[in-house]
């Protein structure tokens, strides 16, 4: 059958760690192609690198038999390749039509704005999937689902060969994701290619012709959805490295009966459901889930970062004010967030300026800073964490991943908190660099502090926690003790519900 796209040893790597190493993809005509991986398997970076967002270090990419090396996106767009990304494109204040056309909007012959053909090829185009949305409402009034269409239709608005759908259906609900499934297999009546990615393995086997597997940046598989099934897949992805960095050791101190934090009926906004758990001293609790299930938001929640309707958050028995970072952090919780580069830190400051920006009060002689005692704390944690810097005044965005992501985690460990939330702590970084942290973790819980990590990473959770909780929809739906735990593919069959 012939292929609408071939990439062939694609290589491309971030600050010195692979992120894709020989990557392989064909893509048959009018078919559906998934890409599946864990957290950091080269996905997203290889998609990019399709649509012009990366430049490609080295390899060939072949659109309908013709080399291409698109340079942006709008090029790759011009020729007809699409992505539609996770985070939605679409502006709320503007209406449909207008977000359709968005950049390409069409003109009358006297330079003005054709609306009644906008209006009524937007029309079309939603009734050709299946769609019933006015082309005049505001895209502000829509529900998340209709949202998703609204973007596929802007994808589809001129001519596209190849549209990439990158986990299109983590904020939808059930029937949402029916009916954008039932799109998506009308689209591939239409004769459109699509690669579609996500997390959700039950997905993948429904929609998909062909499955592509990625693990730490190589293809470990390129098979048909119909030779799969969830337990195959989940053996693909586990790898050899990860399983030997990750490998559970008995704890020195384990956790007390001692309650740390309580959150008693937490209603954090936009999940649906109450939140309830309780996180002994000296723990390590993990949570699990697909994309959308809630982690985050919970995460966020306990740190102030997301507004609570009600409910309670306690530390050590005291109630914390929540929508309330300062407080929080006065509480003793202290969060590492999933994107490290937006969330937590100031790139274009240094080592040092990153790593003190938690303790300044302590470090002011007056109203000054106290450099020489500035400096002392973080050549120390520097020395701790194994960061490898030429000095503390180097510009953080020159670090690697792994070493950014130590600092990240020193600033808030330097404060001194009781509670350390971890999202995603070990996300895009390299092997090493992830033992490492694990071992900072367990410190950490040892001296009898608490933790809870997010991770996508089900051997990371197995390696550290004590207990992990699995969330789903805004839910939690399960609990495991360490023990119960026997194999990771126990933990997938939970997440996949």
């Amino acid at each position: 059958m012939d292929y609408v796209l071939e990439m062939k040893d694609i290589c491309k790597s971030f600050g010195g760690v692979a992120a894709l190493k020989d990557a392989d993809l064909r893509l048959k005509k009018g078919k559906i192609l998934s890409l599946v991986g864990g957290n950091g398997a080269g996905k997203s970076t290889l998609m990019k690198i399709l649509t012009g967002v990366y430049t490609r270090e080295s390899g060939e990419i072949f659109l309908e038999g013709q080399p291409i090396n698109f340079r942006s996106y709008d090029e790759a767009s011009n020729a007809g390749v699409r992505m539609i990304f996770q985070e939605f494109s679409l502006i709320p204040s503007l209406t449909v039509y207008e977000n359709v056309f968005l950049g390409s909007e069409i003109k009358t012959k006297t330079k003005m704005l054709n609306k009644t053909e906008m209006i009524n090829k937007t029309k079309v185009l939603l009734e050709s999937l299946g769609m019933d949305i006015d082309p005049e409402a505001m895209v502000s009034s829509l529900s998340v689902g209709y949202c998703q269409m609204v973007e596929i239709a802007k994808a589809l608005s001129t001519d596209t060969k190849i549209l990439v759908l990158d986990e299109p259906t983590a904020s939808l609900s059930d029937n949402e994701v029916e009916i954008l499934f039932q799109t998506i297999r009308r689209l591939k009546e239409q004769g459109v290619s699509m690669i579609y990615i996500s997390h959700r393995m039950n997905e993948i086997l429904n929609i998909s012709d062909d499955v592509i597997i990625l693990r730490d940046g190589h293809i470990v598989a390129d098979e048909k959805a119909s030779d799969l099934t969830i337990q195959k897949i989940i053996s693909h992805m586990l790898g050899d490295n990860v399983a030997k960095s990750f490998v559970w050791i008995q704890r020195k101190n384990p956790p007390s009966e001692e309650v740390m934090l309580e959150v008693e009926e937490l209603v954090i906004k936009g999940l649906r459901a109450p939140v309830s758990f309780k996180l002994k001293k000296g723990e390590i609790l993990g949570i699990a889930g697909l994309m959308g299930s809630g982690r985050t938001e919970i995460l966020q929640a306990l740190f102030g970062m997301r507004k609570c309707e009600s409910g309670w958050i306690r530390v050590d028995g005291k109630e914390v004010s929540m929508g309330n970072v300062k407080k929080a952090i006065q509480s003793g919780i202290a969060l590492v967030p999933e994107n490290r580069r937006k969330e937590g830190l100031v790139l274009q400051h240094t080592v040092k300026a990153n790593t003190i920006i938690t303790v300044l009060e302590r470090i002011k002689s007056g109203v000054l800073i106290n450099e020489k005692r500035a400096d002392a704390l973080v050549m120390e944690k520097v020395r701790e964490f194994n960061v490898k810097t030429d000095g503390i005044h180097k510009t953080i965005s020159l670090l690697s991943g792994g070493n950014q992501q130590k600092i990240v985690i020193a600033k808030w460990l330097a404060s001194g908190p009781k509670v350390l939330l971890l999202d995603e702590p070990t996300a895009g970084i390299d092997i090493g660099a992830k033992g490492e942290i694990t071992e900072i973790i367990r410190d950490f819980a040892d001296q009898g502090n608490s933790v809870i990590i997010v991770s996508s990473e089900l051997a990371e959770l197995m390696a550290v926690c004590d207990r992990v909780l699995v969330a789903s929809k805004g839910r939690i739906i399960d609990e495991f003790d360490r023990k119960e735990i026997t194999t990771e593919e126990v933990l997938q069959h939970a997440i996949q519900g």
